[in-house]
């Protein structure tokens, strides 16, 4: 049996992934393979960080309501009589049968297995045979809430109800998204669109913005047009809740297709310098968004394990946009040559992942068109350090 790595030496270690890109290095290979560092990865980002779970548009009228996970904790999001948006657990406060699946409409939320009945606010509303039972009062029943903020028309949730509001934390991130008007685009309507994968969330969500593969890995006509040499990494506030990263490209108006041009209607308000990049958009540890001229695409992941993951994707066009003649059958060039990315990707995933068991794994050293994995390390490394700091002085004290 093996001695836990959580201990003041190792917490003290991760110090070194912080520093500046080109004297940082990766995180140790155990923050992407042990169960006990995911146990308290748990406690220290998920348990108190925002989460997307999806957009305001999948539940747009009183009843609508979509579900999601974060950690293997089951939530819905459901739109209440009053039209306000509300995030609460699934679990139903009798069994643990979970109350709701899927996404729909509802006027309440009844269990199937005994029949307990919640509102859509989350209170007990029914009990059937229940009056017999000592002590029991309906009342003082509801399915377990947590805290909900949207940020443009995205859905965030929050286990922590006293989480400092996300949004204001934003601001850069906020303004380098807002000439594509993400609140207001077209998007397709929710669908069922996971997809699960044996690897960390981490290692997804370095390689999705990473950079200094571009024109490596996906080496080739379609991929050079966005080289990672052209890469910058903006300045921001030392307390953002996301980060991002412009990569120019060779032409305006380039697209991930066989013509290479973008083939939908652009975005109107894109300044000729928006229309000779992409943009790369990161909340971690769940969102990122990714900008082109003329569609954007949009990622939330779900953490699931030490090595296990998923994730949904979706895209957003103009407003208008999809109404225009041949829509999907274009969308559908874009769909063909991502596959073919994706699937250079997801193989590079899954054998990082084998990798990072290794007993040859180090903590490598970045390239500076890494950058944007050193602004993940930037966000995790001081929220690992106080949650350990924290679990250490509770301990102490018993």
């Amino acid at each position: 049996m093996r001695n836990s790595l959580l201990t003041d030496e190792f917490f003290n270690s991760l110090e070194s992934s912080a520093r500046e890109v080109e004297a940082a290095e990766m995180l140790p290979p155990a923050c992407y393979t042990d169960r006990d560092f995911w146990e308290f990865e748990k406690e220290a980002i998920f348990s108190h960080e925002w989460l997307c779970v999806g957009r305001e548009a999948w539940a747009k009228n009183p009843g609508d309501y979509f579900t999601s996970a974060h950690m293997g904790e089951p939530i819905v999001v459901v739109r209440n009589r009053e039209g306000v948006l509300k995030a609460m657990s699934t679990v139903c406060q009798h069994r643990a049968m979970l109350v709701i699946e899927g996404r729909g409409n509802a006027k309440a939320f009844l269990c199937p297995y005994h029949h307990w009945s919640y509102s859509l606010d989350g209170d007990l509303i029914g009990a059937p045979a229940m009056d017999k039972t000592c002590g029991f009062d309906l009342k003082k029943v509801r399915l377990g809430q947590l805290k909900l903020e949207c940020w443009l028309g995205f859905v965030f949730v929050n286990f922590d109800l006293d989480a400092a509001p996300l949004a204001p934390r934003l601001t850069a991130l906020t303004k380098a998204l807002e000439r594509y008007d993400i609140a207001n685009c077209d998007e397709p309507p929710h669908g069922e669109n996971w997809t699960k994968c044996p690897w960390n969330w981490k290692v997804h969500v370095e390689n999705s913005n990473d950079g200094y593969h571009a024109n490596r890995l996906h080496k080739g006509p379609v991929h050079d047009l966005c080289p990672s040499s052209m890469a910058s990494f903006p300045e921001l506030p030392p307390d953002t809740a996301g980060y991002f990263r412009h990569n120019g490209t060779v032409d305006i108006d380039v697209g991930f297709n066989p013509t290479r041009k973008a083939i939908l209607p652009l975005f109107p308000r894109l300044t000729p310098e928006d229309r000779h990049r992409f943009l790369f958009g990161n909340i971690p540890p769940s969102f990122q968004v990714f900008a082109r001229p003329d569609w954007a695409t949009f990622t939330i992941f779900h953490a699931e394990g030490p090595e296990e993951m998923s994730f949904e994707r979706s895209w957003m066009v103009a407003p208008g946009a999809s109404k225009e003649p041949l829509f999907q059958e274009r969308l559908n060039i874009y769909f063909a040559t991502s596959a073919t990315i994706g699937a250079q990707d997801r193989h590079v995933d899954a054998a990082v992942q084998i990798g990072l068991r290794s007993r040859f794994a180090n903590r490598g050293r970045y390239s500076w068109q890494e950058r944007a994995q050193q602004d993940l390390n930037n966000w995790l490394v001081p929220r690992y350090r106080a949650a350990w700091k924290k679990m250490s002085n509770s301990n102490q004290h018993h």
